[in-house]
């Protein structure tokens, strides 16, 4: 992983733009993807029963879920200049994921695509700019991981 400091904060200013509010924007992404995406969904139990958009935006679980997945990436984010520490976040999520939830390693390039897209709906081009570099980081080696658990 070779990020310059230049690109570490530029990379964290942007996420810190979406961050801000990481409950309604993890929200958002989540509803998009199953929205967009409904296959995704399948993997939720709790969510299947949910159908339209505003259902999933009042979701507590949702929410919920969004959030976290939102912290989690916050985690990576602060870590862009340590590998080290980057893996030790990265490296039981994608084992955690691969192993006991058994979710498709496609639905992370999902979920950090339409991150992206929020970023440059909220704050331009300039920041979806910034952070395509982080996801394409982090699918890559969530990708390692589920190859090292026998995907």
């Amino acid at each position: 992983m070779s990020f310059s400091e230049a690109e570490v904060q530029s990379a964290r200013g942007a996420w810190e733009k979406i961050y801000v509010d990481a409950e309604d924007n993890g929200t958002t992404v989540l509803v998009r993807m199953f929205t967009e995406h409904p296959d995704t969904k399948s993997y939720f139990s709790h969510f299947k029963g949910m159908d339209s958009a505003e259902e999933m935006k009042q979701s507590d679980q949702i929410r919920g879920h969004g959030k976290r997945v939102f912290t989690a990436i916050n985690d990576m984010v602060q870590h862009l200049d340590n590998s080290e520490a980057f893996l030790g976040i990265v490296n039981p999520l994608g084992k955690k994921h691969a192993t006991q939830l058994k979710i498709d390693p496609k639905n992370f390039r999902v979920i950090c695509d339409i991150i992206l897209q929020l970023m440059e709906e909220k704050f331009g081009g300039d920041c979806k700019a910034s952070f395509e570099k982080v996801t394409n980081e982090i699918c890559t080696h969530l990708n390692n991981v589920y190859k090292e658990a026998g995907w």
